[in-house]
């Protein structure tokens, strides 16, 4: 008995011991601390401003085309409507897209990844055949193809096209790491004791590629706002009425809007690159910290 709780007192100091290590690290990398400041920052004004219930549909015809002023310190845009309202309620939609999709896709593709790289043979053929068939146009085009398929703009069907075309780069990392893992003695072990093979994937083997998934997760989120308002700003994203970032900056197709009213798409455009600058940072701090090949 002293033993076992020898081994577990040992054990329990040796990941606290990790634990604070890897947070000294990330708190030392300075681009990765400010990146996560100012996520939770711009979640948290985005968030605080939504349940405050911001007037961001409400047109003014005696302010419109105004320059940032008190009242409306981002300006008003073509209609009247405050811009510092629509970009915070605009972050919520945004944010939640870029949040959903990169966990649904990274879920969907750990999921195959596992299966593929474990069971191999025909079922990892098939599983990559069709992640190759995907990979076989640029996302963008995809994406575009598949929501003129669809010819409905809304946000379920902008959701779904997302986490069914974002999921292979997840996959492929995931497979890798399995067809390297699953020839390890732990896994042998399972299998002699007869352990099944969901058990063996996904409580022996994937926890031990949880961190570049964390990683990889926490990029995608950058990368999915950035699709998002590639394509609402060319009108293919979701419903005008939703104020996404990118639907507030679609206004800034108009050359007047560019020369004469730059307020307009510089807040949105700015709130754009700095969550998805701070995104980035953070994910590789997190890179510097989670990931054993970058020790």
């Amino acid at each position: 008995m002293n033993s076992q709780t020898s081994i577990k007192a040992r054990n329990y100091a040796a990941s606290s011991s990790l634990l604070k290590r890897n947070i000294h690290k990330f708190l030392d990398n300075k681009l990765a601390l400010i990146g996560l400041i100012v996520v939770v920052m711009m979640t948290a004004a985005c968030i605080i401003g939504a349940l405050a219930g911001v007037d961001y549909e409400t047109p003014n015809l005696y302010v419109m085309k105004s320059p940032p002023m008190p009242g409306h310190p981002f300006g008003t845009d073509t209609i009247g409507r405050d811009l510092f309202a629509r970009v915070l309620y605009g972050g919520c939609f945004s944010i939640f897209i870029g949040v959903f999709c990169a966990v649904m896709s990274s879920a969907i593709g750990a999921t195959l990844g596992a299966v593929a790289g474990y069971c191999g043979g025909w079922t990892d053929k098939v599983i990559v055949r069709i992640s190759e068939i995907f990979q076989a146009f640029p996302q963008l085009v995809l994406v575009m193809m598949l929501v003129a398929i669809v010819n409905k703009r809304g946000l379920g069907n902008l959701l779904l096209i997302f986490v069914a075309t974002g999921w292979m780069t997840t996959f492929r990392m995931v497979r890798n790491e399995f067809l390297s893992l699953k020839g390890e003695t732990y896994v042998k072990v399972s299998e002699a004791f007869g352990m099944s093979k969901q058990n063996i994937m996904f409580k022996q083997v994937l926890p031990n590629v949880m961190s570049p998934i964390i990683v990889s997760t926490t990029t995608n989120v950058a990368f999915f706002i950035l699709q998002e308002a590639a394509l609402s700003f060319i009108g293919l994203g979701v419903a005008d009425k939703t104020p996404t970032w990118g639907n507030i900056l679609n206004v800034a197709k108009s050359v007047s809007v560019v020369t004469d009213q730059w307020w307009i798409w510089v807040f949105p455009g700015l709130s754009i690159s700095l969550f998805v600058l701070a995104i980035n940072f953070l994910g590789d701090g997190l890179r510097d910290v989670l990931d054993p090949k970058q020790q």
